[in-house]
């Protein structure tokens, strides 16, 4: 809804805001940095008088230039407080949360950014630590510190890196998962884009690669027609098939989308049908990195 899908309606995102909490939806993720703070704002409107009914999920921590461009991560204690006193303000609450920082700062040990967070919880202003796209062992490290509530990572059918190790480590260390990206950003759905959108600028929705990628999202439609269902609902029921300890963060910007989501949990797949879908979609690698050379650069996830 803030600065990443290009243009999008106020009135139509409170609408979808207040339709997803009137139908029971109680996690809302949002970044001070999405929109440079819009989404915060947005949210902060959206949630007068319904505060209570949701748990916020924020990320901080991810610099941007003015031209919107990411200019790295901040950790450091301070800046974590800093950071939630303006997001607070933004999001017109007296707390957080779960409250995680975007990417891990490779200048800062994680134990200082969560122990910070933890001071913050010790105050009243935060409930619970997140992490964000962490590896492994930053996983072990953060909850030697403070328990840690979940790890927000990509998870979906064609991006599946976290199943070797992060995930046995997770449930190892009796932290969930709050899965994003299940829609591939809308590659598995063959979602269009035009300006100002910064898929783009994203390897797998240009040039050869997504041509190769719309092939897996051809698939997807033939089997969901199958199913008298949608690729939408397709992929997010096979995250949610992954166990109890997934939670999957669908962005949905309209009503109409939200619907066709939340639709998802009505349906009803076999393993017979689980085990088709993977197949179905590994029988065409999916092209190109998650996020550009830089940005995978940032992500302990995959080191």
């Amino acid at each position: 809804m803030s600065g990443m899908y290009g243009p999008s309606d106020e009135a139509e995102s409170i609408a979808t805001v207040h339709e997803a909490i009137d139908r029971g939806v109680d996690l809302l993720d949002t970044g001070d940095f999405y929109g440079m703070g819009h989404n915060e704002m947005l949210l902060g409107r959206a949630l007068q008088g319904r505060r209570d009914k949701v748990l916020l999920s924020v990320k901080f921590g991810a610099m941007r230039d003015p031209s919107g461009r990411f200019i790295g991560i901040d950790g450091r204690p301070r800046a974590v407080r800093n950071s939630l006193a303006y997001s607070l303000q933004r999001l017109k609450t007296d707390r957080v949360d779960i409250y995680r920082l975007a990417r891990v700062d490779p200048a800062v040990p994680i134990e200082d950014t969560v122990g910070a967070i933890a001071d913050l919880i010790r105050a009243g202003y935060v409930r619970y630590v997140g992490l964000s796209e962490a590896g492994a062992e930053t996983a072990r490290r953060a909850q030697a510190v403070h328990p840690v509530a979940d790890l927000q990572i990509e998870y979906s059918l064609v991006s599946r890196e976290v199943e070797r190790r992060i995930l046995p480590a997770l449930r190892e260390l009796g932290i969930a998962v709050t899965a994003y990206g299940v829609l591939s950003r809308g590659l598995l759905t063959g979602s269009a884009f035009g300006a100002g959108d910064f898929r783009g600028h994203l390897p797998r929705f240009t040039g050869a690669n997504y041509d190769q990628n719309r092939r897996i999202a051809n698939a997807l439609a033939e089997f969901a027609a199958e199913k008298h269902a949608t690729a939408a609902q397709l992929a997010i029921a096979w995250v949610l098939s992954r166990g109890g300890d997934i939670v999957p963060v669908v962005g949905a910007r309209t009503r109409a989308q939200l619907r066709d989501s939340l639709a998802a949990l009505d349906l009803a797949l076999a393993p017979g049908d689980l085990a088709r879908l993977e197949r179905t979609v590994d029988s065409i690698p999916v092209a190109g990195t998650r996020y550009d050379a830089a940005q995978m650069q940032m992500l302990d996830s995959e080191r």
